[in-house]
């Protein structure tokens, strides 16, 4: 019998995460325990563990999609020689859709912005302290986190924190870009 593999909550108040990656393929066995896929939330990325045995079916939610909301089905666990059913096809994967599509219109809007930030102090060997989500962000919005000052603990650059950046004043990056242009 099928049986979806849904969303965990991985703290009390969790709402939604990242489904960060992918660890194990379609058609892969799996026991319980194994360790099948990464979840990211604003603070850590974590394992999540099957827990029943079977065969991954179908994944419902592709590697990268965020705002997953808890429960929603992320993948099919079938028996060996089972088919996937169809129902269970169709249904999740447009709820899967809708957090992705959201996150694409933002993406743009914040590539442009390169934030004149005040560096953050970089400990030794030049790591700057930022969570997965904040990395994540900081890299699609096209920014550098060493040039971000972090308000979470310990200087550890937040979510929040890149989402300030972003949404900072964009008159000097957009004048050195047209610039740029000309000359090139």
């Amino acid at each position: 019998m099928a049986t979806n593999i849904l969303m965990p909550a991985l703290s009390p108040t969790m709402t939604e995460g990242n489904l960060a990656r992918w660890l194990k393929k379609e058609g892969e066995a799996v026991k319980a325990g194994d360790v099948i896929a990464e979840i990211e939330t604003d603070k850590a990325t974590m394992e999540f563990e099957a827990v029943d045995e079977g065969i991954l079916g179908k994944i419902l939610v592709a590697e990268g999609t965020e705002g997953v909301a808890v429960n929603t089905p992320i993948g099919i666990l079938v028996e060996e020689g089972e088919a996937v059913p169809d129902a269970a096809e169709a249904k999740p994967a447009p709820k899967a859709e809708a957090p992705k599509a959201e996150a694409k219109p933002e993406a743009p809007k914040a590539e442009a912005p390169k934030p004149a930030a005040t560096p953050q102090p970089k400990a030794e060997g030049g790591r700057v302290f930022a969570s997965p989500l904040a990395r994540r962000m900081a890299e699609q919005a096209g920014l550098d986190l060493s040039g971000i000052q972090g308000s979470g603990p310990n200087g550890r650059i937040v979510k929040a924190d890149v989402e300030a950046a972003a949404g900072k004043p964009k008159q000097a990056p957009a004048a050195a870009k047209p610039e740029a242009a000309p000359a090139a």
